[in-house]
């Protein structure tokens, strides 16, 4: 059976993702920052969890190793775990309000990759799955048809520009897994006051697609539901 922690999944795509790859035979651990949250989450879903923060070293290694404690294994990462971060006027943005945004969303990728490497170097196929944003891709945000490219989301941005070469970097260096970055898109969630044009399960289809993927998968791919996204 497949092991798989989502990061972030108490709520919207981590909790759709962590149903959907469940119902595909999946044992799902659940990643939350808030204990109460989390264990609501894993009872709804019938799926496991585990306390991690990844802001935090210490709070990362520590769900590393109760992983490996009490599940034994992992041979998925989906680093879904994020924040927005101030969506507005960019004169209005500090370097305080970027450096928040890049260590959650970025740093906390660098946090898990690092403390869970160990584990997933033990499966046959492991697999990291980094989720990104459209709002990250130069190509993106330079197209003016895509709702994207008017949106003011300085750190947003950066940090997720940041997570599609950290993607591309480790898949360069680490071989032996299988490591993509995927845009679940424009999807209502309480990233945007469920304003997205896109249903959670719909926004979840490239993130189920990249966590089910084998051992000959592809690695450094930056896709969403639709196929190959630009950088």
């Amino acid at each position: 059976m497949t092991t798989t922690l989502i990061t972030g999944g108490n709520k919207s795509l981590g909790f759709e993702a962590a149903r959907r790859l469940k119902d595909l035979g999946h044992r799902v651990v659940i990643g939350a920052r808030d204990a109460e949250r989390g264990q609501r989450a894993a009872e709804e879903l019938g799926v496991d969890w585990v306390r991690i923060d990844v802001t935090s070293d210490e709070s990362v290694a520590a769900a590393a190793a109760e992983v490996r404690e009490r599940v034994g294994g992992l041979d998925v990462l989906v680093n879904n775990a994020g924040i927005s971060g101030p969506i507005g006027a960019v004169e209005d943005y500090t370097a305080a309000d970027l450096m928040a945004v890049l260590d959650t969303n970025t740093g906390g990728i660098v946090r898990t990759t690092h403390a869970f490497l160990p584990l997933l170097r033990e499966s046959a196929a492991p697999v990291i799955v980094n989720v990104t944003s459209g709002l990250g891709s130069f190509a993106v945000r330079s197209d003016e048809s895509r709702i994207e490219h008017s949106v003011p989301s300085l750190g947003y941005s950066a940090s997720k520009a940041a997570v599609n070469m950290l993607t591309s970097v480790y898949a360069q260096f680490l071989p032996e897994l299988r490591i993509n970055t995927v845009d679940p898109g424009y999807t209502a969630t309480d990233f945007n006051g469920h304003a997205g044009l896109q249903t959670v399960t719909e926004g979840t289809d490239a993130i189920v697609a990249m966590a089910s993927i084998s051992a000959d998968g592809p690695t450094g791919t930056f896709t969403d539901r639709h196929g190959a996204v630009a950088w």
